[in-house]
Order: structure tokens, then sequence, then C-alpha cells
């Protein structure tokens, strides 16, 4: 039964898209950039996606990361996540 709980349905390397939802502001896709960036040293930050809402209040950034582990990807959800501007990490 471990076995089975620490497999991952994910195969390592692969590229894996995250969606961040937040706050709209100046500095917010700065923000998330750097908090990317010391998940993967790689991300290339022209890759990543914008879109904001339909009123403007809040974007959305996907980040295409280079996924080499769940415990790099959990660390990247868990720093996300645990920022004030950020809403919903995908």
């Amino acid at each position: 039964m471990a076995d089975r709980q620490s497999e991952s349905l994910i195969e390592f390397p692969s590229d894996f898209p995250i969606k961040i939802m937040g706050v709209r502001s100046d500095d917010f896709a700065q923000l998330v950039l750097e908090v990317v960036l010391r998940h993967d040293p790689d991300f290339d930050g022209g890759t990543m996606e914008m879109r904001p809402s339909r009123k403007g209040s809040y974007l959305s950034l996907t980040c295409t990361v280079r996924a080499t582990s769940q415990r790099q990807l959990d660390a990247l959800y868990r720093e996300l996540s645990a920022h004030p501007l950020v809403k919903v990490v995908l």
C-alpha cells in the first residue's frame, strides 16, 4: 500500500502547466515569476501566459514548468498558495 501512495500519475521529467490566479497588481506577474524560478531555474518567463478577468480585477497566469519530481511540484504549489496576492493555484 505504501508503494501505491508514493507513486505519481505524472511521469517525470515532464512539462507541467500550473495556473495561478490572483489580484491584478503591477507586480503580480513578477512575484509569481520569482517563485516559479526558485523551483524551476530554467523557466522562461517569456512563456508565461497572462489573462485578465472580465472586469480586470484579477489576473490568471499559466506557467508551464519542467517538473522533475512530485516534491518539486508540491513545494511550488505550497509557496504559490501561501502568497497573499494569490487566490487559487491549479
